[in-house]
């Protein structure tokens, strides 16, 4: 018998409709690691694979994240019979003296992350991690926690580290110096855009770190502090659940958008913190179902190892789509789903029934992130630009990107030196010599008109191009002129879709068109009068670059651009139904003109937010 790797996901067959099922989510995801913990419980090494920072770094890691989830579970009365682990791992991992001992932190570290989700714990869940410790523990733990937060924190969301360090102490009744709370307080409010928006930092992204990072950290404070910032917080957060809610397919997956998506379902935890913090930015009945149909959209995805660890992956393990800085303990930030645990039953969010959306517009533009959402029954797609991120792996594909979807995920690349064989999925891809290829990586400008976006951006410091994305659902429209001084090979891809064994998909190539046909959707693109001929081609992609599903097809456009001004145009359709060639197909969107297209955006067209701050920063 041939085993179903989604067998071993420690969510399967879980409903996940209440309070007794997230419990018992949070402890089965918990268990496989109990085996990889440490002799003296301080260190969690599930495999061997190197990150960025070093090893004992990652073992705290391993250690730290899931408390994000089981504190909540011990505030909320659920039941954990490891405690003592933890309470024995604190003590060791801040003692110099033991052989566990995590390190001392001697400038921007990530232990400074970790520590975050001890700070928490600390304070959600004091008798279970700080009073059963000894005077010497006790001591060695609150000098270790002084001595990190004096260092400089990076100029991000790393800021509320301290934050959350410092509402620790706080409530231990320890004495700290307040002025370094203060100033980092202020310095995040410094990051806020607008409209519940905030930047990760003084950088051109704006992704689900808005979400579970931002937002989760300051409700968590609103909940946790009373002052006139928690206010804010809260006030923040209730503007963002309008715009974030839209990023959230009907049956719960979100787009797969930006860094760090190996966090998995920590993408629900703006959601669970709302809960926590007793924000009611929507109706009670749907932010229990966008926290509730997330995580079980994740239950039957093969997103765990047999023994049923979680790996660097999004829906399978994945190594390719991952970021220097994940070592094997880096997934368990998923855990910050569980906030919800630290509520009664009686509490609203658990009484309520799971409601659907009620704003089921079909499409929304948002003028911050630079997205215009698509939505429809089966899939939400975010028509996206303006957004950057040069110093991530693949960060062209995980930003920049014409399209992101949260059926078909989005595609990294894996060989910069392979144009014919690239994915190429949502891109409009360059090559010179037939080997090497580039695609948009920033923007030099980037507006929203209504529900059109614009773009212009170099793949070449010699080479320009204008891009117009247009919604026409469910098709979408790009729209490019090039201006370039020499001759290029250009690839043109629409979405990424699942391939089967014995290639038994169906595939249609033709000049100005391709598409596939699978056992339950339909992937194509269209040229539409382009100033080139254009050939179809249905690409097998590098298997394991698509962030949803390890083998792929994406239908493409391929051809040969002369020196001068070349005009391309085309509509890209992907639907789970494989009727759609009958349907949509047989009836593409209107080819748009660029005069009109110049015009409208000249008239109404507005700076998207994320291209206003300076560049990309670490």
């Amino acid at each position: 018998m041939i085993r179903d790797p989604a067998s071993s996901n420690p969510l399967a067959g879980n409903p996940l409709t209440n309070l007794a099922d997230m419990r018992r989510g949070v402890i089965d995801l918990f268990d496989p690691l109990l085996p990889y913990f440490s002799a003296g419980n301080a260190r969690v090494r599930i495999d061997a694979a190197g990150t960025q920072f070093d090893r004992a770094a990652a073992d705290l890691e391993g250690f730290a994240r899931p408390l994000w989830g089981l504190a909540p579970l011990g505030a909320g009365g659920g039941d954990f019979r490891h405690w003592d682990r933890y309470a024995e791992g604190l003590a060791n991992g801040v003692d110099p003296r033991h052989p566990e001992y995590w390190g001392t932190v001697n400038g921007r570290d990530q232990r400074m992350v970790e520590l975050a989700a001890l700070g928490f714990a600390l304070a959600l869940v004091p008798e279970k991690i700080w009073a059963p410790l000894d005077r010497r523990a006790r001591d060695n733990l609150i000098a270790y926690l002084k001595h990190a937060r004096a260092f400089d924190y990076s100029d991000n969301n790393w800021k509320f580290f301290r934050i959350l360090v410092d509402i620790a102490l706080d409530r231990l009744g320890v004495a700290f110096e307040r002025g370094l709370t203060e100033r980092y307080l202020n310095e995040l409010d410094g990051f806020y855009i607008a409209d519940g928006w905030y930047r990760d930092g003084n950088v051109r992204r704006i992704d689900h770190y808005v979400a579970f990072a931002m937002h989760f950290y300051g409700l968590i404070y609103s909940k946790l502090v009373d002052d006139a910032r928690a206010r804010r917080y809260r006030e923040r957060a209730m503007l963002f659940a309008r715009d974030f809610r839209h990023w959230f397919a009907p049956d719960g997956a979100t787009i797969p958008f930006g860094r760090s998506l190996t966090y998995r379902f920590a993408c629900a935890g703006f959601w669970s913190a709302l809960a926590f913090a007793d924000v009611e930015a929507l109706p009670w009945g749907e932010i229990k179902g966008l926290c509730l149909r997330h995580l079980r959209w994740w239950a039957d995805k093969p997103i765990a190892h047999r023994d049923g660890t979680l790996p660097v992956g999004y829906a399978y393990p994945n190594l390719l789509m991952s970021e220097t800085y994940n070592s094997s303990g880096s997934p368990y930030w998923a855990f910050k789903a569980f906030l919800p645990l630290a509520l009664p039953a009686t509490h609203p969010f658990w009484a309520a029934e799971e409601t659907p959306l009620e704003d089921r517009t079909a499409t929304v533009a948002l003028k911050h992130p630079g997205m215009v959402m698509m939505r429809s029954e089966m899939d939400v797609v975010a028509l996206s630009c303006g957004q950057e991120n040069q110093l991530t792996r693949c960060g062209a594909e995980k930003y920049a990107k014409f399209a992101y979807s949260a059926r078909y995920g989005f595609s990294v690349e894996s060989n910069e030196r392979i144009f014919t064989g690239g994915a190429f999925d949502s891109m409009l891809a360059f090559s010179d010599d037939g080997l090497h290829y580039r695609v948009r990586e920033t923007n030099q400008e980037a507006k929203l008109a209504g529900e059109t976006l614009y773009a212009r951006w170099s793949p070449y410091p010699d080479v320009t191009v204008e891009t117009w994305l247009i919604p026409a659902p469910p098709w979408h429209v790009r729209l490019h002129w090039i201006s370039t001084p020499r001759s290029l090979q250009t690839a043109e891809g629409g979405f990424a879709m699942a391939r089967h064994d014995f290639d038994a998909d169906t595939r249609a190539s033709a000049s100005g068109s391709a598409y596939a046909i699978g056992n339950e959707d339909f992937s194509g693109i269209l040229d539409l009068r382009s100033t080139i001929q254009r050939e179809g081609l249905v690409q097998p992609a590098p298997p394991n670059t698509n962030l949803i599903v390890s083998k792929t097809w994406v239908p493409q456009l391929r051809g040969t651009i002369p020196a001068g001004d070349t005009l391309l145009r085309c509509a890209v359709l992907a639907q789970r139904a494989p009727s759609a060639v009958d349907r949509a197909w047989a009836e593409p969107p209107a080819r748009p003109e660029l005069d009109a297209l110049r015009a409208l955006v000249a008239d109404q067209g507005i700076t998207v937010s994320a291209i206003e701050a300076p560049g990309s920063l670490p």
